[in-house]
Protein backbone atom coordinates (compact mmCIF):
# COMPACT_ATOMS: atom_id res chain seq x y z
CA UNK A 1 0.00 0.00 0.00
CA UNK A 2 2.66 2.47 -0.32
CA UNK A 3 5.16 4.07 -2.19
CA UNK A 4 9.07 3.37 -2.28
CA UNK A 5 11.59 6.29 -2.44
CA UNK A 6 15.21 6.05 -2.10
CA UNK A 7 15.10 9.61 0.54
CA UNK A 8 11.77 10.95 2.69
CA UNK A 9 11.83 14.50 3.20
CA UNK A 10 9.32 16.85 4.64
CA UNK A 11 6.54 14.74 3.23
CA UNK A 12 8.44 14.79 -0.13
CA UNK A 13 9.44 11.68 -2.22
CA UNK A 14 12.70 12.49 -3.77
CA UNK A 15 14.55 10.51 -6.41
CA UNK A 16 16.13 11.20 -10.03
CA UNK A 17 15.55 13.64 -12.55
CA UNK A 18 12.89 13.70 -14.94
CA UNK A 19 13.07 10.58 -17.32
CA UNK A 20 12.84 11.23 -21.33
CA UNK A 21 9.10 12.07 -22.42
CA UNK A 22 6.82 8.94 -22.94
CA UNK A 23 4.83 8.12 -26.02
CA UNK A 24 1.17 8.59 -26.39
CA UNK A 25 -1.17 5.25 -26.45
CA UNK A 26 -2.50 4.86 -29.66
CA UNK A 27 -6.26 4.89 -29.83
CA UNK A 28 -7.95 1.60 -30.45
CA UNK A 29 -11.26 0.58 -32.42
CA UNK A 30 -14.61 0.31 -30.79
CA UNK A 31 -15.36 -2.48 -29.16
CA UNK A 32 -17.17 -4.86 -31.82
CA UNK A 33 -20.68 -5.60 -31.57
CA UNK A 34 -21.46 -3.63 -28.69
CA UNK A 35 -22.88 -0.32 -29.54
CA UNK A 36 -23.47 0.63 -26.01
CA UNK A 37 -21.60 3.66 -24.41
CA UNK A 38 -20.90 3.84 -21.02
CA UNK A 39 -18.03 6.04 -20.73
CA UNK A 40 -17.48 8.53 -18.38
CA UNK A 41 -21.12 7.46 -16.81
CA UNK A 42 -21.08 8.35 -12.91
CA UNK A 43 -22.73 6.42 -10.54
CA UNK A 44 -26.18 8.73 -10.10
CA UNK A 45 -26.74 8.76 -13.87
CA UNK A 46 -26.71 5.30 -14.32
CA UNK A 47 -29.31 5.20 -11.02
CA UNK A 48 -31.22 6.86 -13.29
CA UNK A 49 -31.07 4.65 -16.29
CA UNK A 50 -31.45 1.89 -13.73
CA UNK A 51 -34.69 3.83 -12.52
CA UNK A 52 -36.29 4.21 -16.00
CA UNK A 53 -35.52 0.34 -17.01
CA UNK A 54 -33.24 2.03 -20.11
CA UNK A 55 -30.39 -0.29 -18.68
CA UNK A 56 -30.14 -3.96 -16.16
CA UNK A 57 -27.21 -4.38 -14.47
CA UNK A 58 -26.91 -7.08 -16.24
CA UNK A 59 -26.01 -5.66 -19.45
CA UNK A 60 -23.81 -3.04 -17.24
CA UNK A 61 -21.72 -5.58 -16.24
CA UNK A 62 -21.43 -7.56 -19.69
CA UNK A 63 -20.25 -3.86 -21.11
CA UNK A 64 -17.40 -3.87 -18.71
CA UNK A 65 -16.36 -7.20 -18.93
CA UNK A 66 -16.33 -6.63 -22.89
CA UNK A 67 -14.53 -3.80 -22.44
CA UNK A 68 -12.10 -5.16 -20.12
CA UNK A 69 -11.59 -8.28 -22.79
CA UNK A 70 -10.98 -5.56 -25.31
CA UNK A 71 -8.63 -3.24 -23.92
CA UNK A 72 -7.46 -4.62 -21.12
CA UNK A 73 -6.38 -7.88 -21.95
CA UNK A 74 -5.99 -7.55 -25.27
CA UNK A 75 -5.70 -4.39 -27.73
CA UNK A 76 -3.49 -1.34 -25.49
CA UNK A 77 -3.12 -4.22 -22.97
CA UNK A 78 -3.50 -2.23 -19.93
CA UNK A 79 -3.51 -5.17 -17.88
CA UNK A 80 -5.15 -3.59 -14.97
CA UNK A 81 -7.30 -6.61 -14.23
CA UNK A 82 -5.81 -9.73 -12.83
CA UNK A 83 -9.19 -11.53 -12.51
CA UNK A 84 -12.84 -11.16 -13.65
CA UNK A 85 -15.68 -12.79 -11.03
CA UNK A 86 -17.14 -15.49 -13.22
CA UNK A 87 -20.50 -14.92 -10.38
CA UNK A 88 -20.75 -11.23 -11.44
CA UNK A 89 -23.48 -11.87 -13.84
CA UNK A 90 -25.48 -14.13 -11.98
CA UNK A 91 -25.01 -11.46 -9.18
CA UNK A 92 -26.30 -8.76 -11.28
CA UNK A 93 -29.16 -11.05 -12.78
CA UNK A 94 -30.32 -11.32 -9.09
CA UNK A 95 -30.13 -7.51 -8.17
CA UNK A 96 -31.69 -6.91 -11.41
CA UNK A 97 -34.34 -9.52 -9.85
CA UNK A 98 -34.92 -7.16 -6.91
CA UNK A 99 -34.79 -4.30 -8.56
CA UNK A 100 -37.91 -5.32 -10.32
CA UNK A 101 -39.42 -6.37 -7.22
CA UNK A 102 -39.11 -3.16 -5.94
CA UNK A 103 -36.41 -3.99 -3.23
CA UNK A 104 -33.41 -1.49 -3.50
CA UNK A 105 -30.85 -1.68 -1.34
CA UNK A 106 -29.42 1.94 -2.09
CA UNK A 107 -27.11 4.10 -4.35
CA UNK A 108 -24.79 1.45 -4.95
CA UNK A 109 -27.25 -1.37 -6.25
CA UNK A 110 -25.79 -2.87 -8.87
CA UNK A 111 -22.47 -0.63 -9.73
CA UNK A 112 -19.65 -2.97 -10.95
CA UNK A 113 -16.68 -2.36 -8.52
CA UNK A 114 -13.17 -3.65 -8.83
CA UNK A 115 -10.80 -4.47 -5.88
CA UNK A 116 -7.50 -4.16 -5.35
CA UNK A 117 -5.93 -7.57 -5.09
CA UNK A 118 -5.13 -7.71 -1.71
CA UNK A 119 -8.27 -7.25 -0.55
CA UNK A 120 -10.38 -10.74 0.34
CA UNK A 121 -13.54 -12.15 -1.23
CA UNK A 122 -15.13 -15.16 0.19
CA UNK A 123 -15.46 -16.47 -3.36
CA UNK A 124 -13.80 -18.24 -6.35
CA UNK A 125 -11.46 -15.34 -6.74
CA UNK A 126 -8.10 -15.65 -5.13
CA UNK A 127 -6.44 -13.14 -3.29
CA UNK A 128 -2.63 -12.79 -3.98
CA UNK A 129 -1.31 -9.52 -3.58
CA UNK A 130 0.10 -10.14 -6.79
CA UNK A 131 2.88 -12.57 -5.42
CA UNK A 132 3.20 -15.98 -7.19
CA UNK A 133 3.10 -17.62 -3.85
CA UNK A 134 -0.27 -16.62 -3.02
CA UNK A 135 -1.38 -18.03 -6.61
CA UNK A 136 -4.98 -19.81 -6.11
CA UNK A 137 -5.13 -18.59 -2.77
CA UNK A 138 -8.80 -18.51 -1.71
CA UNK A 139 -9.32 -16.42 1.13
CA UNK A 140 -12.04 -17.72 4.29
CA UNK A 141 -14.41 -14.85 3.88
CA UNK A 142 -14.73 -11.46 2.44
CA UNK A 143 -12.90 -8.32 3.71
CA UNK A 144 -15.20 -6.18 5.96
CA UNK A 145 -15.53 -3.35 3.18
CA UNK A 146 -16.36 -6.54 0.77
CA UNK A 147 -19.04 -7.49 2.55
CA UNK A 148 -20.60 -4.18 3.45
CA UNK A 149 -20.52 -3.21 -0.54
CA UNK A 150 -22.40 -6.51 -1.21
CA UNK A 151 -24.87 -5.83 1.40
CA UNK A 152 -25.06 -2.35 -0.28
CA UNK A 153 -26.14 -4.14 -3.70
CA UNK A 154 -22.76 -3.67 -5.81
CA UNK A 155 -21.67 -6.26 -7.76
CA UNK A 156 -17.56 -7.54 -7.16
CA UNK A 157 -16.44 -7.54 -10.81
CA UNK A 158 -13.44 -8.74 -10.50
CA UNK A 159 -9.74 -8.19 -9.12
CA UNK A 160 -6.77 -5.74 -9.90
CA UNK A 161 -3.35 -5.81 -10.54
CA UNK A 162 -1.22 -3.69 -8.36
CA UNK A 163 2.21 -3.42 -7.28
CA UNK A 164 3.16 -6.71 -5.69
CA UNK A 165 3.05 -7.23 -1.97
CA UNK A 166 1.63 -3.46 -2.17
CA UNK A 167 5.18 -2.11 -3.08
CA UNK A 168 6.68 -3.16 0.23
CA UNK A 169 8.99 -5.98 -1.13
CA UNK A 170 12.07 -3.77 -2.82
CA UNK A 171 13.55 -0.09 -3.06
CA UNK A 172 14.08 -0.57 -7.05
CA UNK A 173 10.92 -1.67 -7.60
CA UNK A 174 8.66 -0.59 -10.53
CA UNK A 175 5.05 0.75 -9.46
CA UNK A 176 2.19 -1.55 -10.83
CA UNK A 177 4.44 -4.86 -11.78
CA UNK A 178 3.59 -8.04 -10.09
CA UNK A 179 5.14 -11.47 -10.71
CA UNK A 180 1.17 -13.14 -11.29
CA UNK A 181 0.58 -9.93 -13.83
CA UNK A 182 3.04 -7.93 -14.88
CA UNK A 183 3.30 -4.66 -15.32
CA UNK A 184 0.46 -2.18 -15.52
CA UNK A 185 0.56 0.63 -18.12
CA UNK A 186 -0.74 3.84 -17.67
CA UNK A 187 -4.17 4.64 -20.10
CA UNK A 188 -2.58 8.13 -20.88
CA UNK A 189 0.63 7.14 -22.47
CA UNK A 190 1.60 3.21 -22.37
CA UNK A 191 5.10 3.39 -21.92
CA UNK A 192 4.32 5.38 -18.53
CA UNK A 193 3.87 3.92 -15.13
CA UNK A 194 0.23 4.15 -13.73
CA UNK A 195 2.16 4.73 -10.17
CA UNK A 196 1.17 2.74 -7.01
CA UNK A 197 0.42 0.28 -5.10
CA UNK A 198 -3.51 0.72 -6.19
CA UNK A 199 -2.02 0.85 -10.09
CA UNK A 200 -4.52 -1.77 -11.50
CA UNK A 201 -7.71 -0.18 -9.35
CA UNK A 202 -6.84 3.51 -11.57
CA UNK A 203 -5.97 2.84 -14.53
CA UNK A 204 -9.52 0.62 -14.47
CA UNK A 205 -11.09 3.45 -13.12
CA UNK A 206 -9.99 5.72 -15.57
CA UNK A 207 -10.07 3.88 -18.40
CA UNK A 208 -13.99 3.28 -17.89
CA UNK A 209 -13.67 -0.90 -16.93
CA UNK A 210 -15.55 -0.55 -14.14
CA UNK A 211 -17.32 2.16 -12.24
CA UNK A 212 -15.50 2.73 -8.94
CA UNK A 213 -12.86 0.71 -7.57
CA UNK A 214 -11.40 -0.11 -4.30
CA UNK A 215 -7.74 0.90 -3.45
CA UNK A 216 -5.64 0.82 -0.36
CA UNK A 217 -2.86 3.27 0.60
CA UNK A 218 -0.05 3.17 3.39
CA UNK A 219 1.55 6.20 1.75
CA UNK A 220 0.44 7.33 -1.09
CA UNK A 221 -0.89 4.07 -2.92
CA UNK A 222 -4.72 5.56 -3.44
CA UNK A 223 -3.67 9.10 -3.94
CA UNK A 224 -0.44 8.72 -6.69
CA UNK A 225 -2.30 6.72 -8.87
CA UNK A 226 -5.67 8.44 -9.07
CA UNK A 227 -3.00 11.84 -9.49
CA UNK A 228 -1.38 10.10 -12.48
CA UNK A 229 -4.24 8.34 -13.61
CA UNK A 230 -6.28 11.71 -13.41
CA UNK A 231 -9.03 10.12 -11.00
CA UNK A 232 -10.36 10.89 -7.88
CA UNK A 233 -9.50 9.05 -4.84
CA UNK A 234 -10.10 9.24 -1.14
CA UNK A 235 -7.61 8.15 1.41
CA UNK A 236 -9.35 8.40 4.73
CA UNK A 237 -8.74 8.66 7.96
CA UNK A 238 -6.83 5.66 10.03
CA UNK A 239 -9.94 3.91 11.49
CA UNK A 240 -13.05 5.37 9.31
CA UNK A 241 -12.48 2.04 7.17
CA UNK A 242 -12.14 -1.49 8.13
CA UNK A 243 -8.85 -3.28 7.16
CA UNK A 244 -10.41 -6.51 8.09
CA UNK A 245 -9.50 -8.94 5.27
CA UNK A 246 -6.55 -7.03 3.73
CA UNK A 247 -2.92 -8.40 3.51
CA UNK A 248 -1.51 -5.34 6.06
CA UNK A 249 1.63 -3.51 5.55
CA UNK A 250 1.16 -1.64 8.82
CA UNK A 251 -1.22 -1.23 11.37
CA UNK A 252 -0.56 2.03 12.01
CA UNK A 253 -0.99 3.18 8.69
CA UNK A 254 -3.10 1.11 6.48
CA UNK A 255 -5.99 2.03 5.01
CA UNK A 256 -8.56 1.40 2.13
CA UNK A 257 -10.31 3.68 0.40
CA UNK A 258 -12.72 4.57 -3.11
CA UNK A 259 -11.28 5.39 -6.05
CA UNK A 260 -13.54 7.10 -8.95
CA UNK A 261 -14.13 9.75 -11.67
CA UNK A 262 -16.07 11.84 -9.44
CA UNK A 263 -15.67 13.09 -5.96
CA UNK A 264 -19.38 12.59 -5.83
CA UNK A 265 -19.12 8.92 -6.94
CA UNK A 266 -16.18 8.53 -4.56
CA UNK A 267 -18.21 10.22 -1.92
CA UNK A 268 -21.23 7.84 -2.03
CA UNK A 269 -18.88 4.19 -1.71
CA UNK A 270 -17.18 5.82 1.23
CA UNK A 271 -20.15 6.05 3.29
CA UNK A 272 -21.33 2.31 2.28
CA UNK A 273 -18.09 1.08 4.28
CA UNK A 274 -17.90 2.84 7.20
CA UNK A 275 -18.40 1.92 10.46
CA UNK A 276 -16.84 0.34 13.65
CA UNK A 277 -15.85 -3.25 13.33
CA UNK A 278 -14.66 -5.30 16.51
CA UNK A 279 -12.21 -7.04 14.13
CA UNK A 280 -10.53 -3.75 13.59
CA UNK A 281 -9.35 -1.97 16.56
CA UNK A 282 -8.62 1.14 15.16
CA UNK A 283 -12.36 1.93 14.13
CA UNK A 284 -13.38 2.34 17.68
CA UNK A 285 -11.87 5.79 17.04
CA UNK A 286 -14.17 5.97 14.54
CA UNK A 287 -17.46 6.33 16.86
CA UNK A 288 -19.03 9.61 16.79
CA UNK A 289 -16.82 10.75 13.48
CA UNK A 290 -18.11 8.36 10.79
CA UNK A 291 -20.58 8.95 8.56
CA UNK A 292 -23.07 6.45 6.15
CA UNK A 293 -23.50 9.10 4.07
CA UNK A 294 -21.27 11.91 2.91
CA UNK A 295 -23.26 13.05 -0.33
CA UNK A 296 -24.61 16.44 1.74
CA UNK A 297 -21.40 17.50 2.13
CA UNK A 298 -20.96 17.71 -1.77
CA UNK A 299 -21.24 21.54 -1.76
CA UNK A 300 -20.63 23.58 -4.76
CA UNK A 301 -19.83 26.85 -2.50
CA UNK A 302 -17.96 24.66 0.27
CA UNK A 303 -14.42 26.84 -0.55
CA UNK A 304 -16.37 30.09 -0.10
CA UNK A 305 -14.41 31.73 3.01
CA UNK A 306 -11.93 28.92 3.68
CA UNK A 307 -8.45 29.32 4.67
CA UNK A 308 -5.91 26.82 2.77
CA UNK A 309 -2.55 26.13 3.15
CA UNK A 310 0.03 25.66 0.68
CA UNK A 311 2.21 23.00 1.92
CA UNK A 312 5.11 24.10 -0.47
CA UNK A 313 7.22 21.62 0.49
CA UNK A 314 7.44 20.22 -3.42
CA UNK A 315 7.32 23.56 -4.93
CA UNK A 316 10.62 23.94 -7.05
CA UNK A 317 11.37 20.26 -7.98
CA UNK A 318 8.87 20.49 -11.40
CA UNK A 319 8.52 24.10 -13.23
CA UNK A 320 5.66 22.78 -15.16
CA UNK A 321 3.82 21.48 -12.01
CA UNK A 322 4.42 24.99 -10.10
CA UNK A 323 2.84 26.40 -12.86
CA UNK A 324 -0.12 24.38 -13.10
CA UNK A 325 -0.88 24.82 -9.14
CA UNK A 326 -0.36 28.62 -9.40
CA UNK A 327 -3.34 27.67 -11.84
CA UNK A 328 -5.59 25.72 -9.94
CA UNK A 329 -5.03 28.33 -6.61
CA UNK A 330 -6.89 31.22 -9.27
CA UNK A 331 -9.23 28.67 -8.98
CA UNK A 332 -9.52 28.45 -5.75
CA UNK A 333 -9.47 32.05 -5.15
CA UNK A 334 -12.04 32.57 -7.57
CA UNK A 335 -14.14 30.42 -5.53
CA UNK A 336 -13.44 32.28 -2.56
CA UNK A 337 -10.88 30.65 -0.64
CA UNK A 338 -8.21 32.76 1.20
CA UNK A 339 -4.79 30.45 0.23
CA UNK A 340 -1.91 30.79 2.41
CA UNK A 341 1.53 29.85 1.74
CA UNK A 342 2.93 27.38 3.99
CA UNK A 343 6.90 27.02 4.87
CA UNK A 344 6.84 24.84 7.96
CA UNK A 345 7.44 21.37 7.45
CA UNK A 346 7.06 18.18 9.53
CA UNK A 347 10.32 17.13 11.46
CA UNK A 348 13.08 15.47 8.94
CA UNK A 349 13.28 12.31 11.48
CA UNK A 350 9.09 11.20 10.84
CA UNK A 351 9.88 9.53 7.74
CA UNK A 352 12.69 7.31 9.10
CA UNK A 353 10.88 6.74 12.20
CA UNK A 354 7.78 5.60 10.05
CA UNK A 355 9.87 3.43 8.03
CA UNK A 356 11.10 1.28 10.77
CA UNK A 357 7.41 0.89 12.05
CA UNK A 358 6.41 -0.56 8.81
CA UNK A 359 8.78 -2.94 8.98
CA UNK A 360 7.89 -4.16 12.24
CA UNK A 361 4.48 -4.15 11.39
CA UNK A 362 4.97 -5.64 8.18
CA UNK A 363 6.30 -8.78 9.53
CA UNK A 364 3.91 -9.24 12.48
CA UNK A 365 0.95 -8.87 9.71
CA UNK A 366 1.64 -10.82 6.97
CA UNK A 367 2.52 -13.62 9.41
CA UNK A 368 -1.03 -13.07 11.24
CA UNK A 369 -2.53 -12.94 7.42
CA UNK A 370 -0.99 -16.22 6.59
CA UNK A 371 -1.77 -18.15 9.58
CA UNK A 372 -5.72 -16.62 8.89
CA UNK A 373 -5.22 -18.73 5.50
CA UNK A 374 -5.40 -21.63 7.60
CA UNK A 375 -2.92 -25.09 7.38
CA UNK A 376 -3.27 -25.07 3.77
CA UNK A 377 -1.83 -21.45 3.27
CA UNK A 378 0.80 -21.41 0.65
CA UNK A 379 3.25 -19.94 2.71
CA UNK A 380 2.98 -20.32 6.49
CA UNK A 381 5.27 -17.11 7.43
CA UNK A 382 7.59 -13.91 5.85
CA UNK A 383 10.57 -16.72 5.99
CA UNK A 384 8.58 -19.37 3.45
CA UNK A 385 7.92 -15.96 1.59
CA UNK A 386 11.18 -15.23 0.82
CA UNK A 387 12.42 -18.45 0.31
CA UNK A 388 9.72 -18.83 -2.35
CA UNK A 389 10.56 -15.88 -3.89
CA UNK A 390 14.57 -17.21 -4.27
CA UNK A 391 13.49 -20.42 -5.77
CA UNK A 392 10.60 -18.82 -8.32
CA UNK A 393 11.67 -18.06 -12.04
CA UNK A 394 9.67 -14.71 -12.11
CA UNK A 395 9.68 -12.73 -9.09
CA UNK A 396 13.08 -11.46 -9.07
CA UNK A 397 13.24 -10.89 -12.36
CA UNK A 398 13.51 -7.35 -12.70
CA UNK A 399 14.40 -5.98 -8.61
CA UNK A 400 15.02 -7.88 -5.35
CA UNK A 401 13.24 -8.32 -1.90
CA UNK A 402 16.02 -5.95 0.22
CA UNK A 403 12.63 -4.65 1.88
CA UNK A 404 11.08 -8.05 3.06
CA UNK A 405 14.65 -9.71 3.91
CA UNK A 406 14.90 -5.97 6.32
CA UNK A 407 11.61 -6.93 7.90
CA UNK A 408 12.03 -10.55 8.72
CA UNK A 409 14.73 -9.24 10.80
CA UNK A 410 12.41 -6.75 13.17
CA UNK A 411 11.77 -8.06 17.07
CA UNK A 412 7.95 -8.60 17.97
CA UNK A 413 5.85 -5.93 18.24
CA UNK A 414 5.51 -6.28 22.28
CA UNK A 415 9.72 -4.89 22.32
CA UNK A 416 9.49 -1.19 24.28
CA UNK A 417 11.43 0.14 20.63
CA UNK A 418 8.77 -0.51 18.83
CA UNK A 419 5.83 1.22 21.01
CA UNK A 420 8.63 3.83 21.45
CA UNK A 421 8.76 4.09 17.49
CA UNK A 422 5.26 4.47 17.16
CA UNK A 423 4.54 7.10 19.78
CA UNK A 424 7.20 9.39 18.46
CA UNK A 425 5.95 8.99 14.93
CA UNK A 426 2.36 9.86 15.32
CA UNK A 427 3.65 13.14 17.86
CA UNK A 428 5.85 14.47 15.29
CA UNK A 429 2.83 14.25 12.48
CA UNK A 430 0.46 15.18 14.46
CA UNK A 431 1.01 17.13 17.77
CA UNK A 432 4.65 18.65 15.99
CA UNK A 433 3.32 18.41 12.35
CA UNK A 434 -0.50 18.70 10.56
CA UNK A 435 -2.22 19.62 13.63
CA UNK A 436 0.05 22.65 14.81
CA UNK A 437 0.25 23.70 11.34
CA UNK A 438 -3.70 24.18 10.59
CA UNK A 439 -3.70 25.86 14.27
CA UNK A 440 -0.87 27.95 13.98
CA UNK A 441 -2.77 29.52 10.75
CA UNK A 442 -6.34 28.79 11.59
CA UNK A 443 -6.38 26.79 8.46
CA UNK A 444 -9.39 24.32 7.28
CA UNK A 445 -7.26 22.08 5.21
CA UNK A 446 -4.25 21.66 3.86
CA UNK A 447 -3.32 21.63 0.08
CA UNK A 448 0.03 20.24 -2.22
CA UNK A 449 0.18 18.82 -5.89
CA UNK A 450 -0.25 14.77 -5.09
CA UNK A 451 2.50 13.90 -7.37
CA UNK A 452 4.50 15.01 -11.07
CA UNK A 453 3.53 13.55 -14.17
CA UNK A 454 3.56 10.09 -15.16
CA UNK A 455 7.74 8.71 -15.52
CA UNK A 456 8.44 6.32 -18.07
CA UNK A 457 8.43 2.60 -16.92
CA UNK A 458 12.07 1.21 -15.97
CA UNK A 459 12.26 -2.13 -15.15
CA UNK A 460 16.22 -1.69 -15.04
CA UNK A 461 16.49 1.46 -12.49
CA UNK A 462 12.51 1.28 -10.98
CA UNK A 463 10.51 4.05 -10.42
CA UNK A 464 11.18 7.53 -10.46
CA UNK A 465 9.22 10.15 -8.26
CA UNK A 466 10.31 13.72 -8.82
CA UNK A 467 7.45 14.92 -6.34
CA UNK A 468 4.75 13.61 -3.71
CA UNK A 469 3.10 15.09 -0.86
CA UNK A 470 1.51 11.77 0.78
CA UNK A 471 3.91 11.29 3.62
CA UNK A 472 2.33 13.87 5.91
CA UNK A 473 -1.24 12.76 5.80
CA UNK A 474 -0.06 9.27 5.38
CA UNK A 475 2.25 9.36 8.90
CA UNK A 476 -0.37 11.21 10.82
CA UNK A 477 -3.22 8.59 9.86
CA UNK A 478 -5.12 11.40 8.72
CA UNK A 479 -7.46 12.08 5.35
CA UNK A 480 -6.27 12.93 2.20
CA UNK A 481 -8.25 13.17 -1.46
CA UNK A 482 -6.81 13.33 -4.34
CA UNK A 483 -8.84 15.36 -7.52
CA UNK A 484 -7.72 16.46 -10.96
CA UNK A 485 -5.76 19.40 -11.38
CA UNK A 486 -5.06 19.46 -15.30
CA UNK A 487 -2.68 17.88 -17.73
CA UNK A 488 1.20 18.32 -18.24
CA UNK A 489 1.91 17.45 -21.99
CA UNK A 490 -1.20 14.87 -21.85
CA UNK A 491 -0.61 13.66 -18.67
CA UNK A 492 -3.03 13.92 -15.48
CA UNK A 493 -1.85 15.74 -12.25
CA UNK A 494 -3.92 15.69 -9.09
CA UNK A 495 -3.95 18.16 -6.22
CA UNK A 496 -4.40 16.87 -2.89
CA UNK A 497 -6.55 17.97 -0.44
CA UNK A 498 -5.43 16.71 3.51
CA UNK A 499 -6.62 17.98 6.78
CA UNK A 500 -7.00 16.90 10.63
CA UNK A 501 -8.28 13.79 11.74
CA UNK A 502 -11.90 12.46 10.82
CA UNK A 503 -12.03 15.90 8.57
CA UNK A 504 -13.62 13.31 5.49
CA UNK A 505 -16.86 15.70 5.20
CA UNK A 506 -14.84 19.32 4.81
CA UNK A 507 -12.54 17.72 2.44
CA UNK A 508 -15.36 16.66 0.37
CA UNK A 509 -17.02 19.53 0.09
CA UNK A 510 -13.89 21.86 -1.15
CA UNK A 511 -12.44 18.78 -3.05
CA UNK A 512 -16.38 19.13 -4.77
CA UNK A 513 -16.34 22.90 -5.12
CA UNK A 514 -12.60 22.38 -6.78
CA UNK A 515 -13.69 19.63 -8.96
CA UNK A 516 -17.17 21.53 -10.55
CA UNK A 517 -14.99 24.41 -10.74
CA UNK A 518 -11.49 23.51 -12.38
CA UNK A 519 -13.45 20.28 -14.47
CA UNK A 520 -9.59 18.57 -15.13
CA UNK A 521 -11.17 15.15 -15.80
CA UNK A 522 -10.08 13.96 -19.11
CA UNK A 523 -10.69 10.42 -20.35
CA UNK A 524 -7.91 8.45 -22.05
CA UNK A 525 -8.50 8.20 -25.66
CA UNK A 526 -8.17 4.33 -26.16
Amino acid sequence: MIRIATHYCFGLLLLSALLPSCQPATASEPIKGNALNLEEITIPELQSKYEASALSAATVVQYYLDRIAAIDQSGPGLKSVLTVNPEALDIARGLDEERANSQVRGPLHGIPVLLKDNIDTGDQMPTTAGSRALAGSIAPDDATVVAKLREAGAIILGKTNLSEWANFRSTHSSSGWSGLGGQTHNPYQLDCNPCGSSSGSGVAVAANLCMLALGTETNGSIVCPSSANGIVGIKPTVGLLSRDGIIPISFTQDTPGPMARTVTDAAIALGMMTGVDETDAKTSASEGYFKTDYTPYLDSTALQGKRIGYYTAPKGTHYKVDTLMESAMQTLRARGAEVIEIEDRLPRETGSLSYQVMLYEFKDGLNQYFASLGADAPVKNIEDLIAFNKADEVELRHFHQDILEQAAKMGPLETDDYRSTVSEMQRLARAEGIDKIMAKYELDALIAPTGAPAWKTDHVNGDHYTLGSSSPAAWAGYPNISVPMGFIEGLPVGLSFYGSAWSEPVLIGLAYDFEQARGARGAPEL
